[in-house]
């Protein structure tokens, strides 16, 4: 099978040990990772080629999140460097999915502040046979609402396989966006996706 693409955030989660509440302990556990970054992982798990796109900054948390993906044998080669800092998320266990709290501080995010030329997309998916998205990714601003149209464009003209989770989160579209842009830049994505 030819290579897979996914594109989105990576982010850097921090959780307490065991089944601890946050900041009952002084510990906290750190895990890189996100939803597409996740899907890379999985699929290099399964044996299949998968490169992950992103944009990570420059220094020590950005250094690490690279290597975190290729250890995992994802292929790194377009994710770009910039940006003032990387997304954190915050989880507290629960005893199934419905009591687990999670609280993100991404605002700002070397993703978030993404420029859609930081991504040569004809190049990147030259050779892919598929490419994977999420609905998280347009949440985070309009430039990462841009550079998924433009990998979208570029599938579709490279006959590239696209699939979209649409995995909505309430809380990431709260605030960035009036609803009304809200709505405008999921259906320009959705449109795009098809």
């Amino acid at each position: 099978m030819k290579r897979v693409v996914t594109f989105g955030e990576m982010l850097l989660r921090l959780s307490p040990p065991g089944e601890e509440r946050l900041f009952e302990s002084p510990a906290l556990q750190t895990f890189f990772g996100g939803a597409e970054a996740n899907v890379a992982v999985a699929l290099c798990h399964l044996g299949v080629r998968a490169h992950y796109v992103t944009r990570l900054p420059v220094g020590a948390l950005g250094d690490a999140a690279l290597e975190a993906l290729q250890r995992e044998g994802v292929g790194t080669d377009w994710i770009a460097r910039g940006g003032s800092r990387l997304g954190l998320y915050f989880v507290e266990p629960g005893s199934d999915l419905r009591t687990m709290r999670v609280i993100y501080d991404r605002a700002g995010s070397a993703l978030a502040q993404i420029d859609p030329a930081d991504v040569d997309w004809p190049q990147v998916l030259k050779g892919a046979r598929w490419f994977h998205a999420t609905g998280i990714t347009p949440a985070l601003g309009d430039g990462p609402v841009a550079a998924l149209t433009a990998a979208f464009t570029a599938a579709r003209t490279q006959g590239v396989t696209v699939s979209l989770d649409l995995n909505y989160r309430e809380a990431l579209w709260r605030g960035h966006h009036r609803a009304r842009d809200s709505r405008a830049a999921r259906a320009r994505v959705e449109r795009h996706a098809v």
